[in-house]
This record gives structure tokens, sequence and C-alpha cells, in this order.
């Protein structure tokens, strides 16, 4: 007998790539001023932040995530931002969590507020988390954040995160040429063992103001090469096609480790990710220069029918394929801030 083939997507793009992963920016703000997101020469004291009414409340993020339900979204992931900032975060994870067809909420932080919220957001029903963190040495780090922020804070935060039941944490580290690639090692050190995935990130063009150049990339075949110096490293099926790490184990199973190499080993044909601003644009990829506007629809009476069907329409255009068609010419092409949908 023939095994059971999968049902196909509700909705699928011009590259029969689904809707399965959602995610939701739901603050431009952010505690940090990390130097590849979000550096404090741009985003000062004078700059235009959106104002409280112009961001999605939870209500219209409930409803939206309903709608992308509908169409097939089975993962939602909560960013910012830094998404903690945003008060009553837990109230908000309460109504995803209600949502039919949503079985996975995840949600990814810089970590400092966790002391205060990681106990309510499990409460909530939040399923994952996913920590940054770009160095272990002090100095680098404060330098990386540009906040003075110590990474003691982070780890307490992760901690909290534990303690409140939190487990197999991801740990996101981007890795950047003359600025913390020797903290690879480190990093690894510290979270070997401990049931957390650290996950090693190259740097990305995201956005205009990060001031990426291809030659500040730190490459995954470097990233590995570091981690095998050190420990005996094999690769692992990845969970799913979409997954964007690559990973991988130590010889005795007790570690995994992730590289995510959008810039010299992309992974676009497998991408079943949306993202929706913190004003509610939807973004149908993270290089992206422009979105569609869902809270004009969802605040002039539409219909979730009518919702869905743009959403719909939208998405079986898509043919985005950034990373695997990216130049350097094309890099320096504007695009949406990585601090305004999310990473």
């Amino acid at each position: 007998m023939d095994a059971k083939l999968p049902s196909p997507p509700i909705v699928a793009d011009r590259l029969n790539r689904p809707i399965r992963d959602l995610r939701i920016s739901v603050t431009d703000r952010c505690n940090m001023r990390c130097t590849y997101c979000m550096p404090a020469t741009i985003f000062d004291n004078n700059h235009p932040f959106l104002p409280h009414k112009d961001l999605l409340s939870y209500e219209e993020i409930a409803r939206l995530v309903r709608v992308f339900a509908g169409l097939g979204t089975r993962k939602v992931r909560i960013t910012g931002g830094e998404p903690l900032i945003r008060r009553e975060l837990p109230r908000l994870i309460e109504q995803l969590a209600e949502t039919d067809g949503v079985d996975d909420i995840a949600l990814t932080t810089n970590g400092v507020l966790l002391p205060q919220l990681a106990a309510p957001l499990r409460q909530a029903g939040l399923n994952r988390i996913t920590v940054s963190l770009d160095a272990l040495n002090d100095e680098i780090f404060q330098q990386i954040n540009d906040r003075g922020i110590s990474v003691q804070r982070v780890l307490d935060g992760i901690a909290a995160a534990e303690q409140a039941g939190f487990t197999a944490l991801k740990i996101n580290m981007v890795v950047q040429r003359g600025v913390n690639e020797d903290q690879v090692v480190p990093m690894a050190e510290h979270f070997m063992g401990t049931g957390h995935i650290l996950r090693f990130i190259e740097f990305m063009d995201v956005g205009n103001t990060n001031g990426w150049q291809m030659d500040r990339v730190v490459s995954a075949r470097e990233i590995l090469s570091s981690l095998r110096e050190r420990y005996k490293v094999g690769p692992a099926d990845r969970h799913h096609a979409s997954d964007v790490a690559r990973r991988y184990t130590t010889a005795d199973g007790t570690t995994e480790f992730g590289i995510i190499s959008s810039v010299t080993q992309p992974f676009c044909g497998a991408c079943s990710r949306a993202r929706i601003s913190s004003k509610g644009e939807l973004f149908t990829c993270l290089f992206a220069n422009h979105g569609t506007d869902l809270r004009r629809l969802l605040r002039s009476g539409a219909t979730d029918s009518e919702v869905r069907e743009a959403v719909r329409g939208v998405w079986s255009q898509r043919i985005d394929q950034y990373s695997e068609q990216r130049t350097a010419e094309t890099a320096q092409h504007p695009k949406v801030e990585m601090s305004y949908i999310g990473g």
C-alpha cells in the first residue's frame, strides 16, 4: 500500500512554498543598539519610532494570526525590536495560544527582561524562547549592544527562562569579522551540555544602516572549522525542509549547534516564512523593500474573508529568492530594517 501523501498547502507561492511560519513584530523599539541591527548613530533620541496608535493592537494581531492559520500557518514567532518592552505581552500570548491550528508559539528576545517575564509568558502559553547573545566577553558584548548591558544580565534572563520551565532554548550569535569571531569557541564552551542550542549566524545585509560588507562575513565554513578544531562535530538531519539552520551535533550527542548561512549557503528554496511589521505590513522576505498594508484593511471594516483573500493574493504571487540572487549591487539596494520586521 502506498504511503499517505502529505496534504497540499492551502496556499502556496509561485515556487510552491506554503505559509507555515509567521513572524510578527510587536514593536520597533529596543533597549539595545546593536551595531548590526539598530546602530545608535541612526536610531538616536531623535529617531521617529512609531507612536502607540500606529502599532497593531493585540486584538488585531490575534485576528491576523487566525486568518493566517486558516491559510496553513502553524508556527508563530513574536519579534521586535525587543518584544518584551511591549506592555502586557503575556496577554497577547494568551490570545495566540487559543488559536485553532497554531501549534507552536515562539519569541525572540535579547533576554534582559526575562527575569520579570519568563514565568508569566510560560503560564500564558509561550512554547519556546530564542535569546540573542553575541559574545561572552563583556567588553566585546557591550561594544556590540552600545548600551553598557552586561553579559550577565542576558545570562540571568536565560536562567530565569530555565526556571520558568523553558528547555532547549536557542541562543543566537551573529558573527562578524573583526568584532566577535574569537567568541565562537568560548560561546560553544559555555553552552556545551546545557541542553540549549547555540546558533551561529552569518552577518547579513538586512536593512541599510548596519554597514554590511562581504569582507565582514565570517562564513559558515569558517565557523564550522573553528568548532571542529575543538570538538568532534558531525551533521544532523534537519527537522523540516524550511529550517533556516544547518544542524550539527557533538560525537557524544549531548550538544547541538546550528549555523545559519544566509549569505554563503542560502536556503530560499524552502522558505515558508511571512513577516508582519509592528504597524501591520505584510512582508514576504526579510530583505524586501516594501510590504502590503494589512492594518488599513483591518481598520477599514474588512471581513476576515477579505483579509484572507488579500494575504492569499500576495503570497500566491511571491517569487522571493533574495539570498540566492544576492550580488554586491543588490546588497546596496534599499531594504526594510531588521528592527522593523524582526530577524
